[in-house]
């Protein structure tokens, strides 16, 4: 089936002017769902070539394993492959933002910044800048639609623009989530092959067509986790330890920590410390050092406020609206009403997010991303 691939693409590029080719760079890690991203395109008679940051030293899904895996795939596909050294700007944007964060309490989303200041932006600028490639495309599992032609929600206070992004059909999978941050003119550009595609069939079809890639184990989603080994060598790597006090919320001092980097909102495990019930971290407070801890019925929030938001499928609200809501990866949306709140400068907006049921584990750094249905409206970070 390879070869018949190699054969569909290199008979349609002797054929086909270039100026009316639908030419498409495929961001490529080297695993399954990329690979088969740029194999379906091929066989849907696209003009593929493949695209792969080189973005660490050493192991990982991004690094030195994914870039072998993803040349050794175009060179299977017959296709030309680009590797864009993008280390300088992922040290700037991710790594030192991401520590940045952490040594201010925060429990920041690597991979949500990685999306919008580096993979993306990085793939956008070479599209651009070789004029014949119209498209972009990647593997994730989300789906984009065109408004005018789309059955959308109606409603009065939403005013949606011209593409939309809408979560992936499997919903196990659905990785719209971390897309928050996208802007239109991506959108424009960008193609989901796997959009429609539940994880099984992804596994069936990569098979099928016989890739190198189909039977490769997941990777863990986060390089950094991959590189390091764990987000907590990433951070001994990259803050020192601080000596501070574990608290509870009643005030009686229950044991020390070594760098409140080393928590988050809602962490039960690992807190060295002994209670007759269990314990979790309610806030970390960086100008004292202190983490607070505190029974479970303790972390039950009834708002957030939320900056930094991006609007992805609409125009910006100006008065209040009811979201679905999803503030971590993993957790379920809840309902919710966003209210807009002017900040100080009168040109950025926060906004208020209520929930309509009191929520555990808000957590600061964190995304809170906007649904109505699967339409994914915006998103921003928990302050």
């Amino acid at each position: 089936m390879l070869k018949t691939l190699k054969d569909k693409k290199l008979k349609k590029s002797s054929s086909t002017n270039n100026i009316n080719q639908k030419n498409i760079i495929v961001g490529l890690s080297g695993g399954v769902d990329s690979s088969l991203s740029a194999a379906l395109l091929i066989e849907d008679g696209w003009n593929v070539e493949g695209f792969t940051l080189w973005l660490m030293k050493g192991e990982g899904s991004c690094c030195s394993e994914g870039l072998v895996d993803a040349a050794g795939l175009c060179e299977d596909l017959g296709i030309d492959h680009h590797i864009i050294d993008s280390r300088e700007i992922f040290e700037r944007e991710v790594i030192n933002k991401t520590t940045e964060a952490y040594k201010k309490g925060f429990t920041p989303l690597p991979c949500s910044m990685c999306n919008k200041n580096v993979k993306f932006e990085e793939m956008l600028n070479f599209a651009i800048k070789k004029r014949e490639f119209t498209y972009i495309a990647t593997g994730h599992y989300a789906r984009i639609k065109n408004a005018s032609s789309s059955k959308i929600i109606n409603s009065k206070d939403l005013k949606f623009r011209d593409f939309i992004l809408l979560r992936g059909a499997d919903k196990n999978k659905d990785q719209s989530y971390f897309l928050y941050s996208l802007s239109q003119e991506v959108l424009s550009r960008l193609i989901l092959p796997l959009g429609e595609l539940r994880k099984e069939e992804t596994r069936q079809e990569a098979l099928r067509l016989g890739l190198r890639t189909a039977e490769k184990p997941e990777s863990q989603d986060l390089c950094l986790v991959e590189h390091y080994g764990s987000m907590q060598k990433f951070i001994d790597n990259h803050i020192e330890p601080k000596e501070g006090e574990i608290i509870h919320i009643n005030g009686k001092v229950l044991g020390k920590h070594n760098g409140i980097q080393h928590f988050t909102v809602g962490q039960r495990k690992g807190l060295g410390i002994a209670w007759p019930e269990p314990l979790y971290v309610k806030t970390l407070d960086k100008q004292k050092n202190i983490v607070y801890v505190a029974n479970r019925s303790d972390l039950y929030k009834k708002e957030a406020l939320i900056n930094s938001v991006n609007w992805v499928s609409i125009e910006e609200p100006q008065k209040q609206i009811e979201v679905e809501a999803q503030i971590r990866y993993r957790s379920p949306s809840v309902k919710g009403i966003l209210i807009p709140e002017q900040n100080a400068d009168n040109l950025t907006r926060s906004f208020k997010l209520i929930f309509k049921e009191s929520q555990s584990s808000v957590t600061p750094g964190q995304a809170a991303v906007f649904y109505k249905g699967d339409i994914l409206l915006g998103g921003g970070l928990i302050s």
